[in-house]
This record gives C-alpha cells, structure tokens and sequence, in this order.
C-alpha cells in the first residue's frame, strides 16, 4: 500500500512539472500582453503604482547613497589634499628661489646708490680718476685704512686722493698690481692742508684715529666760526683743490675739529683722483715742514 502511494505522488509531481513546463511560457506571454494593455489602457494606475513604489523604497535608496557620497567626498578630499601638498611643494620653491633674486635685487640697489652718491663727485675734466671697490677694512686701534681691488694694472699709483661723492675719504699709501690701500683722514699719520670758511684761512688737518680729525696750525687771527666749511686747498700738489672735508665742530680741549661728511664704515666705492705729479710718487707727501710752510704763509 505505502509504494502504491508513494509511486503514485511520484506520478503526480511528474505531471504537474510537465503541466507547468508546457504552459509557462504562455503563462509570461499572456501577463506581458496583459501588462501592455494595462499600461494602455489606464496610464494614471501605472504611474500611481510606480509613485508607490518609489516612495516605498525611496528610504532605502537615501540610506544605501549616504556612504557611496560620503566615500566620493572622501575620495575627492584625498585628490585635494594631494593636491595641496604638491602645490605647497611648488610654492615653497619658488619663495626659495624669490628670496634669491630679493638677496640679489637688494645688494645690487645698495650697490647702485653707492655708485649714484660716487657720481656725485664730478673732478675737473683734466684730472685722471679711476673707479675702485673697496673689499677690506684694514682699521683697528692704530690704523684707519681700506684696501681697494684696484692696484698698478689699472694706473692707481701711491699718493692720489680717495673720494666719494660726500667728499675727501683719504689718499692711496701703497699700490700693488691688482689692489691698493687706501689711508683715511682720520688715520693718525694723515695730514690734509685744508682751507676754513669764507675767509680761506689755511690749516693742516691731522687724523688721531678718532672719528674727527683735528685742525692744527690754524692762524690766531683766524675768524672761525662752529659750522664752517672745510675743504682741501691743493697746497703740496697731493690733493686737488677745493675737495669737500667736512664742518668744524668745538674741541672739549679749546680747539677745533672738524666733522667728516664722508661716513667711513659704508665706504663701498672710491675714486682715485691722478693729481699728484709722477716725480712724487716716491717721496712721502706730507712732512712736518709743509704744515710749518703752511702756516706760515
């Protein structure tokens, strides 16, 4: 009885799968063409149902966005934040590189006033000058000096007077081939035969390492005045005539002193003025005997 059963639910299946194997695809056919003409026939319930389930699932389709934007916002921010760092990278050479040309930019201007304050020094047209960069400072307790870039090679010989465009800064004391050095006024082995005010009265200038030199063998009768013009009077054949030096200022000793326009720790370029005569060039340009000259005349 139980396989008589059992072979006939067997049985049964079979020809139920049968039936639905034969019949499906009219099955699909048929709800196709039902839905066609459905959608045809009424387009108000198609699109009511569609609203429904768009509403229905909308929720779900909001919840499933959030991440995929959240990781789009994430990627982009990536992208930008590489772009960022090679930006900054790009920046930060060429700051590097600007702060070069402003180094430069900035030495070159200082050096172009330098030479604009040297240019205001116009010597007399038959007079030789030659133009040269100073490159050390050779100053210390017993000596005011500048050694230039200029020596022989270029016509610097020992004797001719230093300017710039303030005024007189000193004479060259030695020349090699290729550099010189050049004694300040304030050096306390210069002396300068100088005129004072408008009467012209002479006077020596005498370096004594300070910062203002003194003035010596001054005439007693000598009206000078706090203020005066110093300039050089060309006596001696070393320094042209008519050189700006500086103004005269009161000694806490009773005399005189005279402060200088030239301010010697910026000397940058100097002028070297071809006055004095060749026939002199080896002998020394300044002796107790022409201050003495001096005054007496």
């Amino acid at each position: 009885m139980n396989r008589l059963r059992g072979s006939s639910e067997i049985g049964l299946s079979t020809s139920i799968k049968v039936l639905i194997n034969r019949f499906s695809y009219l099955f699909f056919v048929l709800a196709a063409f039902g839905i066609m003409l459905l959608s045809k026939a009424d387009t108000f319930v198609v699109e009511k149902v569609s609203t429904i389930v768009v509403d229905v699932f909308s929720p779900l389709m909001s919840v499933i966005s959030e991440p995929a934007a959240a990781i789009n916002n994430a990627v982009d921010r990536v992208h930008e934040l590489a772009n960022i760092r090679e930006q900054n990278v790009l920046l930060r050479r060429e700051n590097e590189r600007l702060l070069v040309w402003k180094t430069k930019a900035e030495k070159l201007s200082a050096q172009n006033k330098s030479l604009q304050t040297l240019l205001n020094f116009k010597p007399d047209a038959s007079l030789k000058s030659i133009t040269a960069r100073v490159i050390a400072n050779s100053g210390g307790a017993f000596i005011r000096s500048v050694v230039v870039n200029t020596g022989k090679s270029k016509g610097v010989r020992k004797g001719q007077a230093a300017v710039v465009g303030a005024g007189l800064v000193g004479r060259v004391a030695s020349s090699g081939y290729q550099s010189a050095r050049v004694l300040l006024i304030t050096d306390i082995n210069s002396r300068v035969p100088v005129l004072v005010g408008q009467e012209r009265d002479r006077a020596i200038l005498r370096g004594d390492n300070t910062f203002m030199p003194h003035l010596r063998f001054l005439p007693a009768n000598a009206s000078v005045e706090l203020g005066d013009n110093v300039v050089t009077s060309g006596h001696g054949g070393v320094f042209p005539p008519g050189l700006k030096i500086g103004e005269i200022i009161k000694d806490s000793e009773g005399g005189f002193r005279v402060m200088p326009k030239v301010i010697f720790e910026r000397l940058e370029f100097l002028r070297l003025i071809d006055f004095l005569p060749k026939r002199l060039e080896n002998h020394t340009p300044y002796d107790r005997s022409s201050e003495l000259k001096a005054n007496s005349q």
